[in-house]
């Protein structure tokens, strides 16, 4: 299957429902590596299937490690069967993509057993720091050596003489997955002495060490904590299999939920985002993530396997900025970054240098996709402060992913701001969360979209303009820019069939609109278009490719809430495919021309019934032939004869459908 190069998201007005997390990656590859080195079988039911997570069971099943069901599977859940740390000692090469939770525990717990390994993974993966774990392992005889560049993967194993008999040391300050590798590691070693473990500098993400330990006791090793500077694994420690273990849902995912729901309030139209699969007893750290929205203004609720958001706490038109201590929640401090733009003064997140040596350097990648959106930001080696974006200060932007999954699910919270947001490469998601944009859609509410489409003259524009009025949104006259882009070509003589110059033109065209007028460059134009002359031009200029995708992204930058009426060609089938109701309106040809003709005298043209039917009929047999975006209703429209209906009777059918469909 071909990767998708991007993902369009709509402005949202809201977020409601309920969301099953998949298993926590951060727990899944620990469980999963524990489970191998255990004795007897271990069956994991929540098991994460991710990307991240394949690598994981690819590398067990290559080292011999029996392994049945699929993760994921509520039905035939994955059972590891335990080796008893007699893995195959090789040769194997191990691939192990871009999973750090993969990598580091497999390079410490291979590195211990001694054998014939090579690891290695994608470009960025060698680019992320293992040196630290690496001379640790070193330094207690275990044969590890870099087959690029020193401190990086790829690396190769082979046989060493570990000992333990004096205490060893870890750098804490890089990356707690280090301290967390020799800890899963550290039992197959255990003898008559207590084996220590000693952190240099300040331990960070102190929670993934804390659910390391958490981990290791369900397999019965209890690591002794001593002030998170001191590990002590007790002498005659032994990995047993717990028989089942099931997998808590991914307390970093919750996050995007959490905060869609808090958002959701901005606009007064969400209601309560539920996630299922963690609770205030999670293992997890990133559970913490909630606590802090709670302390930002959010209101959350807690009970018995899930977590809920319902919106801004009474009082409270915005999230609150601040200082937040970013330490004990990495990966879900990306999901404040995002939702900083929402606040009423600036935040600062600290305490995330570990962002430095992630699936990417999220620091400069964050600061660099936040700015494309409009937003100050200021950053440095530890830090990250964000300013809110007022409403007029949003800019539409294509949100670079760099590979990395949180990017693009923390990013896909922009879409609750007045700007238009492309996720590139959104299939990166597949790394931890492969189906999370169809579980952002489940509970996204779109900002509503009422499309109305018909034949020239049918009176779309009117009934458009008369139920924004009535529901308080905005319209967008399609056919105004069309047309406004054609009476620009005139004025500047440009020809009709130079696509390239009209397509330049419409990509900076000077439209807007105020109180039902459309100007350009602030000058009121709305007479003129309705001109025969510019009308003319402007279904001639109309099928021309490029102009048309030019365009597209103006139409659809109109979507902003509390919703908006779409009059026009293609607004239902290609424009706002979405539309939550599309109406077509099929009055008769003669039928029109009787209305036109009235128009046109009450604005002092002289015209004959005959004339404009004649030239109402060729339009519609051009625009119903071209090869480019033909007239034609979409499959879901609604169809509307409205010959017997004055413009209140048919304003009123239409809101009648409207009520219907929400």
């Amino acid at each position: 299957m071909t990767r998708p190069e991007y993902l369009d998201l709509p402005p949202l007005i809201g977020a409601a429902g309920s969301v099953q997390l998949p298993g926590s990656k951060s727990i899944s590859n620990r469980v999963l590596l524990l489970a191998a080195l255990a004795e007897g079988p271990v069956e994991l039911p929540g098991l994460l299937d991710s990307d991240d997570t394949r690598v994981m069971l690819d590398a067990l099943r290559a080292l011999g490690v029996r392994v049945d069901g699929r993760a994921g599977s509520s039905e035939a859940p994955v059972v590891v069967h335990g080796c008893g740390a007699r893995l195959g000692r090789g040769p194997a090469e191990l691939f192990l993509g871009n999973a750090g939770t993969a990598v580091r525990p497999l390079t410490a717990a291979l590195a211990v057993l001694g054998g014939d390994y090579v690891l290695r993974g994608v470009p960025r993966m060698h680019e992320r720091p293992i040196g630290d774990l690496v001379e640790a392992l070193r330094a207690m005889g275990c044969a590890v050596d870099y087959l690029g560049q020193p401190g990086y993967p790829p690396l190769r194993i082979g046989n060493g003489r570990p000992r333990v008999d004096a205490p060893l040391r870890v750098r804490g300050d890089v990356s707690s997955q280090f301290l967390t590798a020799l800890l899963l590691a550290l039992p197959l070693l255990s003898g008559e002495h207590d084996i220590e473990v000693q952190v240099e500098g300040t331990l960070i993400s102190r929670p993934y060490v804390a659910l390391t330990l958490a981990l290791l006791q369900r397999f019965g090793v209890q690591v002794r904590n001593h002030d998170w500077q001191r590990f002590v694994v007790p002498a005659g420690s032994r990995l047993r299999s717990p028989r089942r273990l099931q997998v808590e849902g991914d307390a970093s995912s919750a996050s995007y939920f959490l905060a869609a729901g808090a958002l959701g309030g901005l606009h007064g139209q969400g209601g309560p985002v539920r996630v299922l699969g963690v609770d205030a007893d999670s293992l997890q750290g990133d559970v913490e993530f909630a606590r802090v929205l709670e302390g930002l203004g959010a209101d959350i609720a807690w009970g018995d396997g899930w977590i809920e958001a319902r919106g801004l706490r009474e009082g409270r038109a915005r999230l609150a900025g601040g200082d937040i201590d970013c330490l004990a929640i990495p990966d879900a401090a990306m999901t404040l970054a995002v939702t900083a733009l929402f606040a009423d003064s600036p935040t600062l997140l600290r305490g995330i240098g570990s962002w430095r040596v992630k699936e990417t350097d999220r620091i400069h990648a964050m600061h660099t996709e936040l700015a494309k959106l409009g937003a100050r930001v200021e950053s440095g080696e530890d830090w990250l402060r964000v300013w809110p974006l007022a409403e007029a200060d949003w800019r539409s932007a294509s949100i670079a992913t760099y590979d990395d999954h949180r990017m693009a699910m923390c990013f896909s919270l922009a879409s609750f701001g007045p700007a238009d947001l492309r996720i590139e490469d959104p299939a990166c998601v597949g790394k931890t969360f492969p189906g999370y944009f169809e579980a952002f859609a489940h509970v996204a509410r779109p900002v509503p979209v009422l499309a109305i489409d018909g034949p020239t003259a049918s009176g779309k524009g009117t009934l458009a303009a008369r139920l924004a009025e009535r529901l308080g949104w905005h319209v967008l006259d399609s056919g105004s820019l069309y047309r406004a882009t054609a009476l620009c070509a005139m004025r500047q003589g440009l020809a009709l069939d130079d696509e390239a110059g009209l397509t330049g033109l419409a990509r900076r065209l000077p439209v807007s609109w105020r109180d039902g007028a459309t100007l350009l460059d602030g000058v009121d134009v709305s007479r003129e278009l309705r001109s025969e002359q510019v009308g003319n031009a402007a279904s001639a200029i109309a099928p021309l490719p490029r102009l048309r995708e030019a365009l597209l992204g103006l139409q659809r930058a109109q979507r902003r809430a509390p919703g908006l009426v779409a009059d026009g060609r293609d607004m239902g089938t290609v424009v706002f495919p979405d539309a939550r109701l599309k109406v077509f309106l099929v009055a008769s040809a003669r039928t029109r021309a009787e209305r036109r003709v009235k128009q046109l005298i009450s604005q002092g043209i002289s015209t004959t019934l005959q004339d404009v039917l004649r030239d109402l009929e060729s339009r519609d047999a051009r625009d119903a032939s071209r090869s480019v975006a033909a007239m034609a209703a979409a499959q879901d429209a609604l169809p509307l004869d409205n010959a017997e209906l004055d413009v209140e009777q048919t304003v009123a059918r239409v809101l009648q459908w409207w009520r219907e469909r929400t």
